[in-house]
């Protein structure tokens, strides 16, 4: 397995805990124990997670916190997977980059609470 293959691998299970951020339901506490386990597994700093959500995650989803009818239940593995490995490749691109980072700023009040709350949950959650 090469280098972005790892990469990606190791990004799975952050991408679809990061999905429910984006789910047009509230996250109950089993939720953020939930995504704070994925975190802990990950080899990624929680920076590092926030930059994941911010360049790869935000760019697929962030239609759906627009959504008057979002998905609520869960989106579609092979679907997000597929959207996510593409913005995956583009995440160093800087005409990328800096567009999502600032439709980041503008629309980041939207998951700023979640964030908050895993931050918090974080320090709490077993590893």
């Amino acid at each position: 397995m090469n280098q972005t293959e790892t990469d990606i691998a190791n990004k799975k299970p952050i991408w679809e805990a990061l999905s429910k951020f984006y789910l047009d339901t509230q996250l109950q506490d089993e939720d953020f124990a939930e995504i704070c386990r994925a975190f802990h597994k990950a080899p990624y700093n929680l920076e590092e997670i926030m930059d994941i959500d911010r360049y790869e995650v935000f760019p697929v989803l962030q239609m759906n916190l627009f959504s008057v009818a979002g998905e609520w239940e869960g989106f579609d593995r092979d679907w997000l997977f597929s959207k996510w490995q593409k913005t995956y490749k583009k995440r160093t691109n800087r005409f990328f980059k800096f567009w999502y980072k600032v439709y980041n700023r503008v629309w980041y009040w939207m998951r700023k609470a979640y964030w908050e709350r895993v931050k918090k949950e974080m320090k709490n959650t077993p590893q």
